[in-house]
């Protein structure tokens, strides 16, 4: 049995516009889960019912066998880091990590050692006595970790910690919380709707949309091999052939061109691609397909090409070595172990 199971969860509100819709999510002991989708998809909410600010109207959360759907926020001893910080400005770091401790009546001692050895661990024994003001968005939100952190929490519950941040701190913390995450092995859920700092320190992966989660699996299997158009579509995939089986690994576009798909579980489907995994070819061979240039974009490393071919717009990203202009025939291949079928 998983160490923590969401069974069914729904959320209304006002019993009219459904939040959640009979969602499930089971998390193993031990790991790094986030939820990744668009805003309003309903990620927060999910995080709010196993923090226990929200009551679901129906379903039950589950947590080391015990259900804690009623149960009280002060009862479930979750540790929560929030975009905002939510430090004490009139406390010292010191005091703000020591405040979930004295609220849980630790004796003093105890609270001395165990504030001192999580400010170490965390890098922030000096600022012990500075206050939130005299510090830094990334001094602040590791004050934060620490402080959910020295509590020993059950579940770590992580909501947009890093969107108030710089890009370089971002990728500073995210290693930062992945370091601390597996030090401790505290099972912990993540909320962004961020992919490179979801992707980085997961070991799964919730892709949700409209109060379900679409596809449940790890970062490598969802960014190779998304199971729905809205997940191909979310994770950066652009082109989309509707394609119809003939035969073993075989597919016929709309136009009736062919195309060999190396995993064919679908007779009907969508076939999507990633503009980096289509290349040039000199002549034409298996999945080619003619087209003109239509726009060019400089990307840094590479361009990008709109090409207008018979099975539609495509989007392609090429290396800068050579360049094609508006207006260039070129020759695509679509590799035939890159074509996903959704």
């Amino acid at each position: 049995m998983s160490f923590m199971k969401l069974d069914s969860i729904n959320v209304s509100y006002d019993g009219k516009k459904d939040i959640l819709k009979g969602l499930n999510l089971d998390i193993e002991k031990g790991e790094l889960v986030s939820l990744l989708g668009p805003s309003g998809c309903g990620k927060t909410t999910t995080l709010r019912i196993v923090a226990g600010f929200v009551e679901p109207t129906g379903g039950k959360f589950i947590l080391d066998g015990e259900e804690l759907t009623k149960t009280p926020v002060h009862k479930r001893n979750f540790g929560l880091v929030f975009q905002s910080y939510a430090l004490f400005p009139h406390l010292s770091v010191y005091d703000n990590v020591a405040f979930g401790l004295k609220l849980r009546k630790v004796d003093k001692k105890e609270i001395d050692e165990r504030v001192k050895e999580i400010l170490e661990i965390c890098g922030l024994s000096e600022f012990a006595e500075r206050f939130p003001k005299q510090m830094s968005g990334g001094q602040r939100q590791r004050v934060a970790l620490a402080r959910a952190l020295v509590i020993k929490p059950k579940l770590l519950l992580l909501d947009e910690p890093l969107s108030n941040l710089d890009a370089k701190l971002r990728v500073n913390m995210r290693v930062e919380i992945k370091r601390l995450q597996k030090k401790f092995g505290i099972t912990t859920i993540f909320v962004t709707h961020d992919q490179e700092e979801c992707f980085s320190i997961s070991d799964k992966v919730a892709v949700m949309n409209n109060g379900v989660i679409e596809q449940y699996d790890t970062p490598e299997n969802i960014y190779n091999r998304p199971k729905t158009e809205f997940v191909a579509r979310f994770i950066g995939f652009e082109n989309f052939i509707e394609l119809e089986k003939t035969q073993n690994n075989m597919y016929k576009a709309k136009n009736g061109a062919m195309f060999k798909v190396d995993i064919d579980d679908k007779d009907i489907a969508l076939g999507t691609i990633k503009p980096d995994d289509i290349s040039i070819a000199d002549n034409s061979t298996e999945n080619s397909i003619n087209g003109k240039v239509l726009v060019r974009t400089f990307l840094g490393k590479a361009y990008q090409y709109e090409v207008e071919t018979e099975i539609g717009k495509l989007v392609v990203n090429l290396s800068a070595d050579k360049v094609y202009e508006n207006g260039d025939n070129i020759n695509l291949i679509l590799p035939s172990n890159k074509i996903i079928l959704v």
